[in-house]
Order: C-alpha cells, then sequence, then structure tokens
C-alpha cells in the first residue's frame, strides 16, 4: 500500500517541489530523514548576493574616506596654527628681553632652547620629513619675513597686516621643506628660502596657506591673498604692507 508525499528539493537557497509515492509504513521515516537533512545542511552565499554586500562595502568606503581626509586635515591646519601661534609667544618673550627688535640672521637659534624649549614647535604638520629633536638636523618649517630680520617692531606700520612668520616651503608641486636650524630659514610672497618658490599653500589644494602677523596674531589666508602686494593693482591698502614693513611696495 502506497501513500502521494510531497518531497522539497533545495539546490542553493532555491528550493523545488516533487510528488513521491511511498509504501505505507516508510513515509514518517522518510519525512523525518529529509527534515534532519534539511536542518543539518548549512546554506551558504549565491555569487549574487556576495557581489551585492561587495557593492556596499565598496559604497560605504567611497563615503568615509573623504570625510576622514577632510578630518585629517583639519587636524593639521589646527595644529600648523598653533604652531605659529606658539612662536608668536616665544617671539613676545624674546622681545621683551630684547628691547623689542625681531631676531637677525639664524633666528631659531635665538628663540631655542631659551625661549621654545622644543624644535617641534618649528616643525609643521604638513612637513613629511622625519621629526627630530637634534639641534642640527632638527626639520625647520616656518620662516621669518626676510624683511623683518633684524627689525624694531615699531617700524612696522601695519602689525595686523604685516606678515612676520609662514610657512617656508620648497619649489614645486606637492607641499615640501627644506630648512633645518643651521640654515637662516625666511620667506617673502611667493618665495622662500632655502626652499625656492612654492606654487601654492600648504592646505585644501594649497588655495589656503597660515600666517603669524606683526602683532601676533595668527590666521589663515588664500594663496592669492597670501602674494599680494601694491604691485599687483591690489585695491586693498593693507596688502601693501603685507611684506613690506612701510608699505612701500616691492621689498629690497
Amino acid at each position: 500500500m502506497t501513500a502521494n508525499y510531497t518531497r522539497r528539493v533545495w539546490w542553493g537557497k532555491l528550493c523545488f517541489t516533487r510528488d513521491f509515492a511511498y509504501p505505507k509504513g516508510r513515509q514518517d521515516d522518510t519525512v523525518r530523514r529529509q527534515k534532519s537533512h534539511m536542518e543539518r545542511t548549512p546554506h551558504g552565499f549565491t555569487l549574487i548576493e556576495l557581489l551585492v554586500v561587495i557593492t556596499i562595502i565598496a559604497v560605504l568606503a567611497g563615503i568615509a574616506f573623504p570625510v576622514f581626509s577632510s578630518v585629517q586635515e583639519r587636524a593639521r591646519i589646527t595644529q600648523d596654527l598653533n604652531n605659529l601661534r606658539q612662536l608668536g609667544i616665544g617671539l613676545q618673550t624674546y622681545l621683551n628681553d630684547n628691547e623689542s627688535v625681531l631676531p637677525a640672521g639664524i633666528w631659531m637659534t635665538s628663540l631655542h632652547p631659551k625661549y621654545l624649549p622644543a624644535w617641534k614647535i618649528f616643525e609643521s604638520p604638513f612637513d613629511q620629513r622625519t621629526p627630530s629633536e637634534d639641534d642640527a638636523t632638527a626639520p625647520i618649517s616656518y620662516g621669518m619675513n626676510i624683511n623683518s630680520l633684524g627689525l624694531a617692531t615699531d617700524k612696522i606700520v601695519r602689525p595686523t597686516a604685516f606678515i612676520l612668520m609662514a610657512p617656508a616651503q620648497s619649489r614645486g608641486t606637492i607641499v615640501a621643506f627644506t630648512g633645518t636650524p643651521a640654515i637662516g630659514v625666511t620667506v617673502l610672497k611667493d618665495s622662500s628660502f632655502p626652499g625656492g618658490a612654492p606654487t601654492g599653500g600648504t592646505q585644501n589644494k594649497r588655495t589656503r596657506i597660515d600666517a603669524l602677523y606683526g602683532d601676533l596674531h595668527v590666521g589663515i589666508l588664500t594663496w592669492s591673498d597670501f602674494v599680494l602686494d601694491q604691485d599687483a593693482g591690489n585695491p586693498e591698502a593693507d596688502a601693501n604692507y603685507r611684506w613690506d614693513p612701510a608699505g612701500h611696495g616691492n621689498p629690497p
């Protein structure tokens, strides 16, 4: 004697049904064995499901990477401004002890170690060179305006506009630096020594740069504003005093 029974057949995650005729007495045993087999059999991802998961992960990574890069850049900008602020504090203390006359020549050794104990303050977060505390080879990322060396601060006509210090980059299409404590690192408009003539700023795709002003406040300038002076036909009067303390145009 037989009984009809519908059997489910699994292929991956797809299920098919098929009718079978079982002898009476074997039906219950067969059904139990089929259920037990289906419960034990693992079902893996299909190729389509795997591709969907990979695509989702790739999309999420594409969204997260620009956000992570932006956060990193903002952190570098903050550290760069903080370094310039610390340099300003060190300079103010130096000026108090030296009749308000700015350092000359290799100005870094006038500040270190008496007024700024760590070379790390002289190292910009945009400088990719290996940090060091060596008095001969430590990376120096910032330069003094060449027209400010040995200058009495009362000669600066507009200290709120005069750029006293800024990152001293080397020549090239990427942000790079070359200064060390053995070299008198200076900066003027879009050129710097010992680096050359950079093609842009240090941040925001080289469109902006940080600076320390003559009144010792710090700020962020666009690269186009950073290099302006009266010779560029700039209508902004303060730009005439950006690199020349007396505001007379091109410095010597």
